[in-house]
């Protein structure tokens, strides 16, 4: 049997991706996917590390700590040394980052709409739970891979 359903998750996520970029310009949110995928994170509990921010988002620490650098440099983040352990870096929003939360929340909103358009409330619950499934699928084989 053949099977397509990491095709069609690859297709899923970079449609997704454009059309939620388009989503946030249109509303006046000009931050990358990667960069709100960070935010969404710090937006539910401030003052993380790159390692915490990393482990929440599922992006490499690398990946993470070049997003980061950006969005320091457009006054979205902060960087500030914990003064607990002087050689971690905490990673803080800004009052901008406060400031479109409601905003980006909105976009996000959208998104769900767009992606249950058609779907009942149970088909809804069963997908979720598909893809939750497969998630954890993926985090064990990675960390058995580590």
């Amino acid at each position: 049997m053949e099977t397509k359903g990491g095709f069609y998750i690859t297709q899923i996520k970079q449609l997704q991706d454009r059309i939620f970029e388009r989503l946030l310009v249109e509303n006046g949110i000009e931050i990358s996917g990667g960069q709100g995928r960070i935010l969404f994170i710090l937006w539910k509990k401030d003052n993380l590390t790159i390692s915490e921010i990393s482990k929440e988002t599922s992006l490499a620490k690398n990946t993470v700590s070049i997003v980061v650098d950006g969005m320091v440099h457009k006054g979205i983040l902060e960087r500030n040394i914990n003064p607990e352990n002087r050689r971690q870096t905490i990673i803080s929003l800004t009052e901008y980052a406060k400031s479109i939360q409601e905003k980006y929340e909105a976009v996000s909103q959208q998104m769900n709409q767009l992606f249950y358009q058609g779907f009942s409330e149970d088909e809804q619950k069963l997908f979720e739970q598909y893809l939750a499934k497969i998630l954890d699928t993926l985090i064990q084989e990675e960390n058995r891979r580590k």
